[in-house]
């Protein structure tokens, strides 16, 4: 089956990233896959964000939508969720990059097996680092909600979702990992994400990225799993124990 029958609504929430913007619109402008529609939304960034939209305002592919007041970046996917027509949706950071054939072959992929969430393999990387020099992130070829509370290397910039999942299910309005609950409450709707070996996400860790804040991230992990998951103190503990673990594998201790 052809990945083109299909097409896609990419969604790029952004805030303050006017430093990378550009790229990461570039990174879908030049996809080999061409039937896709690109949702911008820009969280009332206050650097040279409008700047760099203001170069694209034209395109006919790229709607941007430059919201009033900070609403944080749960918010600004539920928008591009709500105005996205096409089957598919994927999710793009805009620190982040894809490779050229991101969106062909992991639609390829979804339609050949009937997937309904796919995923890919990752390779983390610096502002002062070449990202093709730096070692991919192997990822589990499924991820349940069993596994994923133990190993969150599902990645939000990797993800293609079913439109169809996200009907009833939204971002929350969370201080951060919003999108870690939002991938719990999906993983335990469909069941398991697959990931297509043939494809890849390039993830930008900058000095404000959640990667770089391991300690607040693993306490609003913990809110999460007890507030929302209904984790017991044991389950609790053993979810973050192994998602520090893993961590630590993929990334070391910088």
């Amino acid at each position: 089956m052809k990945s083109n029958k299909y097409s896609v609504d990419v969604i790029i929430p952004n805030y303050n990233k006017g430093k990378y913007l550009k790229q990461s619109i570039y990174t879908v402008l030049n996809q080999s896959f061409k039937k896709w529609k690109l949702y911008i939304i820009d969280d009332n960034s206050s650097d040279q964000s409008n700047q760099i939209l203001k170069q694209f305002r034209n395109k006919k592919k790229i709607k941007i939508i430059n919201l009033k007041k900070k609403r944080g970046p749960g918010n600004a996917r539920n928008l591009g969720i709500s105005i996205s027509k096409s089957k598919y949706i994927a999710f793009l950071d805009s620190d982040d990059l894809w490779s050229r054939n991101k969106l062909k072959d992991q639609l390829y992929f979804m339609n050949k097996y009937s997937y309904k969430i796919s995923y890919s393999d990752y390779v983390p990387f610096k502002d002062n680092e070449e990202k093709k020099n730096k070692r991919k992130i192997k990822v589990q070829p499924y991820f349940s909600y069993k596994k994923f509370i133990h190993d969150t290397s599902l990645s939000m910039s990797s993800l293609i979702i079913e439109r169809s999942l996200t009907k009833k299910i939204k971002f929350r309005n969370l201080n951060i990992c919003e999108d870690y609950l939002y991938k719990c409450e999906i993983l335990k709707k469909i069941g398991k994400a697959f990931k297509c070996k043939n494809t890849m996400m390039y993830y930008r860790i900058s000095d404000n990225s959640m990667q770089s804040n391991k300690i607040k991230n693993i306490v609003w992990v913990w809110k999460i799993n007890k507030n929302y998951n209904k984790l017991n103190f044991f389950q609790n503990l053993k979810s973050i124990f192994f998602i520090s673990i893993n961590s630590l594998k993929k990334y070391g201790f910088k």
